[in-house]
């Protein structure tokens, strides 16, 4: 594989389709068009993201040496001074980016990247890793509502946290199921994750008893039925048989998933540009998933 392939397996380049869709959800939320502003939080997004992967696998490199020989730093593809040279600069970047949309987006992007480094070097392999890694996806989200409102006098980033709630649920139970996916063993954690993909499908699809059949409607069901599709299917045949090769394809689900769920969060918020939008990059996440793991 070229350099370039072994940069795109570290930094696992189709799971940044996924990102964009925390700062529109969050831009969503504050009811006010994607601006400037959210253009800069998703860049910042883009890099803080990319660094904790970079750092994750600098982090996990006796781990992977063993488990995982394959990968660019235990294969000797990348050299891990590289990758954290890149984490670094990648953090530097988001930082600098998020500043630009004023001083509460660089607070939230300064606490996101604090908990990305504090997960992939010290909480990860703690009981506390899944709650840092959920915190980290809602803070991507707070970003991108917090550089969205900007000076605006009205909901603010405050109306962002119940998007971000239902973003950090989904994360927090696709990361218990991701601690076995080198192992597998144990159907505990695809059972939980299902059963929390079955709640946000309902709070994000709306109540079943409204029979109401509007346009807004119709698409905030069709992005829950998305959502509860991509994630839904993996994590039941993880549960039968919770092998790793079918753990790992469960996770790998449950990243995809959140682009119909980050979709269904904007049309909730009313905001049905924005969720056609974030939806739309759910075919490219899984093109590319097909060359590059995302896991």
């Amino acid at each position: 594989m070229s350099a370039s392939g072994a940069w795109a397996e570290l930094l696992r380049l189709p799971a940044l389709f996924t990102v964009p869709g925390d700062a529109l959800a969050g831009a969503a939320a504050t009811g006010l068009r994607p601006n400037r502003r959210t253009l800069l939080a998703i860049g910042s997004s883009l890099c803080l993201y990319e660094a904790g992967m970079a750092l994750n696998d600098w982090a996990d490199r006796a781990e992977d040496a063993v488990e995982r020989p394959e990968r660019p730093l235990p294969s000797g593809r990348i050299a891990p001074p590289a990758a954290l040279a890149a984490a670094s600069a990648l953090t530097v970047t988001g930082l600098a980016l998020a500043s630009r949309a004023g001083r509460p987006s660089l607070a939230a992007a300064s606490a996101l990247a604090g908990t990305v480094w504090a997960y992939d070097l010290g909480l990860k392999h703690t009981p506390a890793g899944p709650a840092a890694m959920a915190a980290a996806r809602g803070l991507d989200l707070f970003l991108g509502a917090t550089a969205t409102a900007g000076p605006h006098r009205g909901p603010g980033a405050g109306a962002a946290t119940p998007s971000a709630g239902a973003l950090a649920a989904h994360t927090l139970a696709v990361t218990v199921v991701s601690r076995r996916e080198a192992q597998g063993g144990s159907s505990t954690a695809p059972l939980a994750a299902l059963a929390v993909t079955a709640a946000l499908t309902r709070v994000v699809g709306g109540e079943l008893r409204d029979t109401r059949v509007t346009a807004r409607r119709a698409l905030r069901g069709a992005l829950a039925l998305a959502y509860a599709a991509t994630a839904a299917k993996p994590l039941f045949h993880a549960s039968l048989n919770p092998s790793p090769p079918l753990t790992q394809r469960a996770v790998g689900g449950g990243i995809r998933a959140m682009i119909p769920l980050q979709a269904a969060l904007a049309a909730r918020a009313g905001a049905a540009g924005t969720a056609l939008l974030t939806a739309a990059l759910a075919p490219a996440a899984r093109k590319f998933a097909r060359k590059v793991s995302v896991t």
